[in-house]
């Protein structure tokens, strides 16, 4: 290729880069005035029903080259920008700055956002609940190390809902002050994170202490004033703390992946492409578990996860956590919830959301 054809090309990009600009800039002031609407009508600024038809068209409209989840990742930043313009969205998250919690929230809002990390998961829930934060971030379940429990014990008393869930594939990486793997004497990470990485630290550091702490962003910031300390983080925490990379991808399972929730007050209303999750409870007689579950077979709605509980102060008793296919408004659904209710002792809806992409 000549200079000249190169450089037409580049006039080209040129004049198609302006005109994303200026549709770019005309989408967010079409999106400030349906924001001016929603404050009028009373509606929530942030919709996640809305935001996931947005991302449904634009995989129906792409036709390449690039793939869906670029594009997404392209108008998330567009759509977090546009709404940064329209208010402040506070988000709390289980931190410190660089947490996972804080990646998830970063990968489902965007970075247009106001970030209030808190030191534990039942603060994140009392920060929405006082109205601190507009929304919550919490972990509900991993892969390989199974259910977050002070996030089920919270959904059971809460008065909050979940409006959406989004998933963080969990990379683990060793950082320190200096990249090099024979000067760590201690390692520190969340014990979750240790156990994900257990193989391969006792391969590569059999001698090494391992010390366990709130976060793995907690762990960077230990190892950014020890330099005999090695954290297992997420690349995210450790730039923030100016560390260097000793390995990359150390978990012993690479699909390790980790289910966050969206949590806030209100209702969703039906996206097309939902999941419900509910709690319940049933007499401790014999076939409870089955009479309560037997409409949902019979009406041919799909469980995705059934997930037992113990009850506090009643022992052998529990609750039950099921997600299942479809929106609690729309029938069959509505009347498989009401004959639900008659066969169980307690039942609680927790919410219908749009059904997050998997990483």
């Amino acid at each position: 290729m000549r200079d000249k054809e190169l450089e037409k090309l580049r006039q080209k990009l040129i004049t198609v880069d302006e005109k994303i600009v200026s549709l770019i800039n005309e989408r967010a002031k079409i999106a400030c005035k349906i924001g001016e609407a929603k404050k009028n009508m009373g509606k929530e600024i942030y919709d996640p029903v809305q935001e996931a038809k947005v991302y449904e068209r634009l995989t129906n409209f792409n036709q390449g080259p690039l793939k869906a989840e670029t594009l997404r990742t392209i108008f998330r930043e567009i759509i977090s920008a546009s709404r940064s313009l329209q208010t402040n969205t506070w988000i709390a998250f289980l931190g410190p700055d660089g947490s996972f919690s804080h990646l998830a929230a970063l990968h489902h809002f965007g970075n247009s956002i106001e970030c209030m990390p808190v030191d534990t998961v039942g603060e994140v829930f009392t920060a929405v609940e006082k109205g601190q934060a507009h929304w919550g971030v919490v972990p509900l379940e991993n892969s390989v190390e199974g259910p977050v429990k002070p996030t089920l014990d919270h959904l059971i008393t809460t008065p909050l809902t979940i409006r959406a869930e989004t998933f963080i594939r969990i990379s683990h990486s060793l950082f320190s002050q200096h990249g090099e793997l024979q000067k760590i004497k201690r390692i520190y990470s969340h014990p979750q994170a240790l156990a994900q990485c257990q193989q391969w630290l006792k391969r590569n550091l059999p001698f090494a202490e391992w010390h366990e702490v709130k976060s793995t962003a907690e762990a960077a910031g230990i190892a950014q004033n020890d330099s005999e300390a090695g954290a297992v983080c997420s690349t995210l925490a450790a730039e923030l703390r100016g560390l260097k990379t000793v390995a990359k991808g150390i978990e012993d399972h690479p699909l390790n992946t980790t289910r966050f929730l969206v949590i806030g007050y209100g209702m969703n209303e039906p996206s097309g492409k939902d999941k419900t999750s509910l709690l319940f409870g049933t007499p401790h007689i014999p076939g409870s578990l089955y009479r309560a579950l037997e409409p949902f077979a019979r009406m041919g709605i799909n469980l995705t996860r059934i997930a037992s509980y113990p009850i506090r102060d009643r022992l052998w008793e529990y609750l039950f956590f099921v997600d299942f296919l479809g929106h609690h408004a729309i029938e069959p659904i509505k009347t498989c919830l009401e004959e639900a209710k008659e066969r169980t002792s307690f039942i609680k809806n927790l919410g219908s959301y749009p059904v997050g992409e998997e990483a």
